[in-house]
């Protein structure tokens, strides 16, 4: 089973690369289409199409630029909904920031030089090449700013990636060849069934999360845990004007809760 997520700026042919490695290795790509797909079959509220063309492409791009913080929200969900499953190819989206803990994943960075991307961005979108520069570095510093802003993290930053590889020296076919091979090592595929129930768990974890953040008038200052299969415990203090049945009933109303429990006391009228 392998589970890769995959970062580049445009142009950098992370497109093609991840298309073929998915053929190769028989597993799944999540692109902007398929992520789309993977929001919708979720039964998230319409409200988030408001204002968008849900069909048209670019879907994740336009609501990021529209609503930062609904896209982070909807980032968070659907890459972890897509995780569970333990093997697939994420393309983008924050992905190798939101599995970094997750020791199943193999992170990829794809590095292409601005000159080619600009050679590509112009070819593929009909445009001369100062209007392609312009597009990359516009599109480079508004991925950059919200990975910074959601994450407080640098997309470049190398740590995060377990491979980086650079197109221009290697070609298309070597890049995938060599994703590839790493991705079927011993070493990458050692991961536990234990591994994946951590991830399971840590899914659950996010999407309660999310409920206590839309449900809980100071979110903050409840803390969530998950255990066993579907064990949720919630502690810490809720507004006495608040609550707590409400919480509690939107909690077990998230798929895969099995069991609530709660440690929750009032908070005192004088700290509020």
């Amino acid at each position: 089973m392998s589970l890769i997520t995959v970062t580049a700026g445009i142009g950098s042919e992370a497109y093609p690369v991840a298309r073929e490695l998915s053929n190769r290795l028989s597993i799944d790509l999540y692109d902007d289409e398929r992520l789309q797909q993977e929001f919708l079959s979720m039964g998230l509220s319409s409200q988030d199409l408001q204002s968008l063309d849900e069909k048209a492409p670019g879907f994740f791009s336009r609501l990021l630029d529209l609503r930062p913080n609904r896209y982070q929200e909807l980032m968070d969900a659907v890459v972890y909904h897509v995780a569970q499953r333990g093997e697939g190819i994420i393309i983008g989206y924050g992905s190798p920031f939101l599995l970094q803990d997750f020791g199943c994943a193999l992170h990829v960075r794809i590095f292409s030089s601005e000159p080619e991307r600009i050679k590509r961005i112009s070819q593929e979108w009909n445009i001369d090449e100062n209007a392609a520069r312009k597009a990359i570095r516009k599109n480079d510093n508004e991925r950059r700013g919200f990975m910074e802003y959601a994450f407080n993290i640098r997309w470049d930053d190398l740590s995060l990636y377990d491979l980086i590889v650079n197109v221009d020296k290697l070609g298309y076919e070597s890049a995938v060849d060599m994703i590839a091979a790493v991705a079927t090592s011993e070493v990458v595929n050692s991961c536990s069934l234990t591994a994946l129930e951590t991830m399971q768990r840590f899914t659950l974890e996010k999407k309660v999360e999310a409920v206590v953040k839309k449900t809980a008038l100071i979110p903050k200052n409840i803390q969530v845990s998950v255990s066993g299969e579907g064990d949720v415990m919630l502690t810490g203090l809720i507004n006495p004007l608040e609550s707590k049945d409400k919480l509690l009933d939107a909690v077990r109303a998230v798929p895969g809760v099995r069991n609530v429990d709660e440690r929750i006391a009032n908070e005192k009228i004088h700290d509020i």
